[in-house]
């Protein structure tokens, strides 16, 4: 009864693992008709369409017609012309003026009057002297007709062979020698006779009168004054129609300039408002504080202007171009653009063209002022030149400031 016991647990049959199988390759199969599935799938659609490019706006400039002037800018002075520093021709006080700063005076017009200090004891004392020396001139002459005819007495007797030849030549001697005091005698009376008359004229001289016609721009005298013969200056008159124009110009620009070139300035007194002239002179000493100990050397240079109106006046500032070059309605591009030519004295820029290409062009630079720059040959009017994305320094121009 034992021995079934034993062997029932052997007997029980077991259902677990072909069940598990089965799902696991029921799943892969589905996995695997699901792969195929989605791989038809996308072998049957259309493949994506590539992204678009983004489109890159290009900054370009214009090629422009336009006026250019080239020119050297530098800061100077206006000046008169023409003037003249009057004085006292006599030593004296002054007992009136008859002007004041800013008249207009013609020539010949009374200035001032003074009272002179020429001592008339010094008039006397020559006076003196003369008579003396007429007197002295009398007896000389008394002296000198005597050695003639002493002279003339001894030349007889030596044609008769009845004197010495000692006392013949001693009465030639008396006799010149009498004639040369005659002689000195009348010279100083001459130089005493020219002292008197300037000593009368300069008392006469009371009358301060103008030399020239213009305008007084400096006064240095007052009622009273004492004033010296020749000494100082006591105005001075000026032509203002006309004005003169002083520059500093430095050493490598005053190089560029040349006479007769045209020059012009502004005044912060007039703003707007232009003068123009020629180039007159160039001064070929440097100024006084210039070009020394390392220093850089300034040059003066002179154009002269009109100035009818008198606006102008002495002592203005002036903000003065000297051009170089002018040239008008010429093709043009940024002086941005402008870089150092090469050995043909060309540069190369790049060109946008209608249909959107870049174009590499060579091209050749004019003349150029503060912003534009002259295109000699290369590019025509209306067409797009490229601006580079880091602009190169402009090529500079030695020793020009442009306009």
């Amino acid at each position: 009864m034992t021995e079934p016991q034993d062997q029932l647990p052997h007997a029980i049959p077991t259902s677990h693992a072909p069940a598990r199988q089965k799902a696991w390759w029921s799943g892969l199969a589905l996995v695997l008709v699901l792969g195929g599935g989605y791989w038809l799938y996308s072998r049957q659609q259309p493949p994506p369409a590539a992204p678009k490019p983004i489109p890159v706006k290009l900054e370009t400039v214009t090629v422009e017609r336009a006026d250019l002037e080239q020119v050297v800018n530098a800061t100077g002075n206006v000046v008169a012309q023409d003037y003249v520093d009057v004085g006292s021709k006599v030593a004296g006080q002054l007992s009136d003026v008859d002007v004041v700063i800013g008249e207009a005076v013609k020539a010949g017009r009374l200035l001032a009057t003074v009272a002179p200090a020429v001592q008339s004891s010094r008039i006397e004392n020559n006076r003196a002297t003369l008579a003396r020396l007429k007197a002295e001139l009398a007896g000389q002459n008394a002296q000198l007709d005597f050695a003639q005819l002493q002279f003339q007495r001894q030349t007889q007797l030596k044609a008769e062979n009845a004197t010495r030849e000692e006392s013949y030549e001693s009465s030639r001697m008396n006799m010149y020698a009498a004639a040369a005091r005659v002689d000195a005698t009348n010279a100083q009376i001459q130089q005493t006779e020219a002292s008197i008359r300037e000593d009368e004229a300069v008392q006469k001289q009371t009358r301060i009168e103008a030399p020239v016609s213009g305008t007084i721009v400096t006064l240095n005298a007052r009622p009273g004054q004492m004033v010296g013969a020749n000494q100082e200056a006591l105005m001075r008159i000026a032509d203002l129609s006309r004005m003169t124009v002083q520059v500093p110009v430095s050493e490598e620009d005053v190089t560029r300039l040349q006479k007769g070139m045209t020059a012009y300035f502004t005044t912060p007194g007039y703003p707007g408002k232009r003068w123009s002239g020629k180039l007159r002179q160039i001064m070929l000493l440097p100024t006084d504080d210039s070009g020394r100990q390392g220093k850089k050397a300034f040059y003066t240079v002179l154009f002269d202007v009109a100035n009818p109106s008198r606006e102008l006046m002495s002592g203005m500032s002036a903000d003065v171009y000297f051009v170089l070059a002018r040239a008008e309605r010429v093709p043009t591009i940024p002086r941005s653009l402008v870089t150092k030519p090469g050995m043909d004295g060309t540069q190369t820029v790049k060109v946008v063209l209608e249909d959107g290409k870049l174009e590499s062009r060579k091209i050749k630079i004019g003349i150029r002022d503060g912003e534009r720059a002259q295109v000699l040959s290369g590019l025509k009017e209306g067409e797009q030149v490229l601006l580079p994305a880091n602009p190169p320094a402009p090529a500079a121009t030695a020793g020009a400031a442009s306009r």
